[in-house]
């Protein structure tokens, strides 16, 4: 059985939705869907005002 300290590092980190991983084609993907522009445009928004998932719905007009 697990120890407690165990369990607890390997949940996930808090602000794994906080962020935008611009390398990933499937976060590249959820970007384009969810902000109805296309996947490059997601790619330029990343790059631009790096991966706060706020500041790329930001700039992408959402």
């Amino acid at each position: 059985m697990a120890t407690r300290a165990q369990c607890r590092c390997r949940r996930p980190k808090a602000n794994g939705r906080a962020r935008v991983a611009g390398g990933q084609d499937y976060e590249v993907r959820y970007g384009a869907r969810k902000t109805r522009r296309s996947a490059s445009a997601v790619k330029k928004a990343v790059k631009k005002v790096r991966s706060s998932r706020k500041k790329v719905e930001r700039r992408l007009g959402r």
